[in-house]
């Protein structure tokens, strides 16, 4: 290993080891074009060398061939586990909206809070969020219930904040392309949600993932929340083929948000259950107390009762299944 990546040195570049239960990955990164590898495949110990085209080295399955798990305060996503179910709000709107989400979806069953402090809306109008009160209610809410909490950074400024009060960071679509707070948050070993871009192929998909990567943040988790097409009929439309494709193509877990991608109540929980079929390592939904009266996706946004009742079809789908 030391020779192969000296040699990878010498030529300029950077060498990143993976070890594996079979075998140790040694990846080359920098380089602008193709590398010849003359001087490192006959190296002693180099079975093969694999010359990958992708923007996404290290996200990619060719380098990293095991599917990565990843923990988030004791909640793993993953291959061989079960699917994660993360609910909440959309936004923090009070200190007792979040204690009586977190209450629900405890109840519920779900194994993470979800909840926005800072809220990207499409109009500088609408309701922004409570900023950092809304974390330390999100917080002391998770705290209470025994639930991992995650909500979304928008700026490399809230990243100290933000990294203080919640298990994990979300980055949102409209930040997927976002390449400096991407930096900066790679170079953090916090876990993080990256949210699919609403234009995005899945090659830039994964080429987003790659920034966090590479900076040294491996605890990345990937999540569809639907893309942009000439449908009006919903928010957005749910790519659930990007699930399996995702699964082929990267070694990082990935869940679906059918919340912001269908925008209608009543397809939450059919597109949830279909996102399981596909092979989801987890569903993230929006869950609030009283969703009419919500500031924000109330529209999109199941009651605690209805998300109890859905969380009882999940279970019995898990296990026919197979998940224990």
């Amino acid at each position: 290993m030391d020779q192969v990546i000296a040699a990878v040195e010498a030529m300029g570049l950077t060498a990143e080891p993976i070890p594996g239960s079979l075998r140790t990955a040694i990846g080359v990164l920098g380089n602008q074009g193709y590398v010849d590898d003359s001087t490192i495949r006959t190296l002693p110990g180099v079975r093969e060398t694999i010359h990958v085209s992708k923007p996404y080295k290290m996200a990619s399955r060719d380098f990293h061939p095991e599917p990565s798990i990843i923990d988030v305060s004791g909640v793993r996503f993953g291959d061989g586990h079960k699917p994660v179910i993360i609910a909440g709000p959309c936004s923090i709107e009070s200190e007792e909206q979040m204690m009586i989400a977190a209450k629900e979806v405890k109840a519920g069953g779900g194994q993470m809070l979800r909840g926005g402090a800072f809220k990207p809306r499409t109009g500088p109008h609408s309701f922004q969020g409570l900023g950092i009160p809304g974390l330390k209610y999100l917080q002391q809410a998770g705290k209470e219930y025994g639930l991992p909490v995650v909500t979304e950074i928008m700026r490399i400024e809230q990243l100290e904040v933000i990294c203080q009060h919640a298990d994990m960071l979300q980055i949102g679509a409209r930040n997927m392309q976002n390449f400096d707070l991407l930096k900066e948050v790679g170079k953090t070993k916090h876990p993080v949600l990256l949210k699919r871009g609403m234009s995005a192929t899945i090659e830039e998909f994964l080429a987003a993932a790659e920034y966090l990567l590479a900076e040294g943040n491996s605890n990345v988790v990937l999540c569809e929340r639907g893309i942009r097409t000439f449908e009006k009929a919903t928010r957005n439309t749910l790519d659930l083929s990007v699930v399996p494709l995702i699964r082929e193509m990267s070694h990082l877990p990935i869940v679906v948000d059918p919340s912001h991608a269908t925008g209608k109540r009543m397809l939450v929980p059919v597109m949830t259950k279909a996102a399981l079929v596909a092979g989801a390592h987890g569903v993230m939904m929006e869950v609030h107390p009283d969703p009419a009266r919500a500031l924000c996706d109330g529209a999109q946004s199941l009651s605690g009762e209805h998300f109890a009742e859905l969380m009882i079809e999940i279970n019995r789908l898990l296990d026919f299944l197979g998940y224990s």
